[in-house]
């Protein structure tokens, strides 16, 4: 019996997920990333759940696609897109916060995933690289979007064309990661930041990702969702509630 693709564990509010190839440093064909897919939905559909890490087996986060199983067959390819593009939307759209925990590397695929989550803690010895270009392909997995995002178009097609290592220092310096801590401190680093977010306020985690996620992001569209987001909170049980904590002064309990 084939092990899973992704450890499922929950602690409290946080749910870790792990890629479990570690054979392969954990690259992933298109069965795992079904699977990854199934576990970030189902992450998303569960009150239990409100933080998410994501991380590797065995001190290494994710080499990237299984290149052995990758097809040049045009509906094979297709399909395997189709996956992953469901991947990029889920960790980008999902109401809940994800945090990477990235020791040893990040290529290709795996940079994707660190690039769509909300907060990244990396270890100092890790590596990152859109090695998507060595095998003569382009990024996928939104990685185009999502790096964009955290560093900028400029420095994300030229981290894309020329698909050269980056050092952990180098990729914080440039906006991609969140934090750099010792390779021993990154999964307590994780798991604090999940904390904290998972005891924020589920209904202003999931408005305050939808306007980051929306597809319009000039000034008048913002402005409308920030409206938008803003009222729905105001009229909710968890701005009364941080309201009647500050007041009281004491740390909120928010429940979404």
């Amino acid at each position: 019996m084939t092990d899973p693709a992704v450890l499922v564990a929950q602690d409290g509010p946080v749910r870790t997920l792990t890629l479990n190839r570690p054979s392969r440093r954990n690259a992933l064909d298109l069965d795992d990333r079904r699977e990854l897919l199934t576990a970030l939905r189902a992450a998303e559909g569960d009150r239990s759940c409100r933080a998410v890490v994501l991380t590797g087996a065995r001190g290494v986060f994710c080499a990237g696609g299984d290149i052995r199983s990758m097809s040049q067959d045009p509906e094979v390819a297709r399909a395997r897109l189709a996956v992953v593009n469901d991947i990029a939307r889920a960790l980008v759209r999902s109401p809940k916060p994800v945090i990477s925990a990235v020791e040893s590397g990040a290529f290709g695929l795996g940079l994707s995933l660190v690039a769509a989550s909300d907060y990244v803690v990396a270890a100092q010895d890790a590596r990152f690289v859109a090695s998507f270009a060595k095998l003569g392909l382009t990024a996928d997995t939104g990685l185009f979007w999502s790096l964009s995002q955290r560093v900028g178009p400029g420095r994300a097609k030229e981290i894309i064309l020329l698909a050269g290592e980056l050092t952990a220092e180098q990729a914080h310096g440039m906006g991609l990661l969140s934090e750099v801590v010792p390779a021993a401190e990154v999964m307590d680093r994780a798991m604090e930041r999940a904390g904290q977010l998972a005891a924020a306020s589920p209904a202003m985690v999931a408005g305050t990702k939808r306007i980051f996620a929306q597809d319009r992001q000039d000034l008048e569209s913002v402005l409308a969702a920030e409206a938008e987001v803003q009222v729905e909170l105001l009229a909710g049980d968890d701005f009364a509630e941080g309201r009647a904590a500050f007041l009281e002064r004491r740390t909120p309990a928010f429940t979404g």
